[in-house]
């Protein structure tokens, strides 16, 4: 079993791939115009070096950026305008119609992808093109932080929307002191100036944070979490959008060496065996993409 396997126990069987082939491409004909243009925006994040970053207004770069943009120029069109978003807004963001997409490390969850009458999110996902567990940053001259356990009353910062956010308030670790801030940006200047004894949040961002400044360090031996699956998310309502998506990122994948020469380019931190982790199967692809709850089929 490969790695990516073991990451989670979605199973697509040819028959279910091709219900929800079938599902994804029917009723379409009431949808609204396409989203996908010349002229498309796409949410992204402005301060995760590695994952989405932009270092001068208007630039934008890392695998996020890489992704969305390859996928877009692959369906033909120029690579889309990017806009700067948090992850508390995002999901409010392609609802408003600010931007058609959101490209922003947003991990697909049952919940985001219900439609609103089952009380979800109603978005749509193209993904996952990249997979990752939860970690730890901390200053690279700090020789007390190895296990979970040393990290009891230890103060770690998170921000707003994110899974660790989530998973830190959680019972099992009520004896981490946990301080929730509105970005990225705050954490990491924290963790600098030892206002906070460590950050946590998805490894690769973390990873992505570690080459960008070298006074900071990911735990290796610390991962947590359930695997945390990156779409491109849409609202509902462009499924047709959403499967042409969906083929072409099914497509990079397969490509013997873009998506890893991609991620190495854009997060050079990571070690091989994470690296390997992250990289997607067609299965999972096809089992999270442009439906409404995981795997589904018409039986659902």
């Amino acid at each position: 079993m490969t790695g990516a396997a073991r990451r989670r126990a979605v199973t697509v069987t040819a028959a279910a791939t091709a219900a929800v082939l079938y599902v994804s491409t029917t009723g379409c004909d009431s949808e609204p115009s396409s989203i996908l243009s010349d002229h498309t925006e796409v949410g992204a994040k402005s301060d995760q070096p590695g994952t989405s970053y932009s270092p001068h207004d208007g630039e934008y770069n890392g695998f996020d950026i890489t992704v969305v943009g390859t996928l877009m120029n692959m369906l033909g069109y120029d690579t889309p305008r990017f806009s700067g978003v948090l992850s508390k807004n995002r999901a409010k963001l392609l609802h408003d119609g600010d931007v058609q997409l959101v490209a922003a490390t947003f991990s697909i969850t049952p919940t985001r992808m219900a439609p609103k009458a089952e009380d979800g999110e109603d978005l749509d996902f193209v993904g996952p093109y990249a997979s990752t567990q939860q970690g730890f940053l901390i200053r690279a001259d700090d020789r007390s932080i190895h296990t979970l356990a040393d990290l009891e009353g230890k103060v770690v910062c998170v921000w707003k929307g994110t899974t660790s956010a989530n998973e830190l308030g959680k019972p099992a670790h009520d004896k981490i002191v946990k301080r929730t801030e509105e970005d990225a940006n705050y954490c990491v200047n924290a963790l600098k100036d030892k206002e906070v004894d460590a950050v946590s949040t998805d490894q690769l961002i973390l990873y992505g944070f570690m080459h960008a400044n070298p006074s900071l360090k990911v735990v290796p031996g610390i991962k947590f979490g359930e695997p945390n699956d990156y779409g491109i998310a849409m609202a509902k309502g462009h499924r047709e959008d959403c499967v042409r998506l969906r083929d072409k990122l099914t497509q990079y994948v397969r490509q013997a060496t873009s998506w890893e020469r991609d991620f190495q380019n854009s997060l050079p931190a990571v070690p091989k065996e994470t690296r390997d982790e992250a990289k997607p199967t067609e299965d999972e692809i096809m089992a999270l993409s442009c439906v409404d709850r995981p795997g589904e089929s018409p039986a659902d």
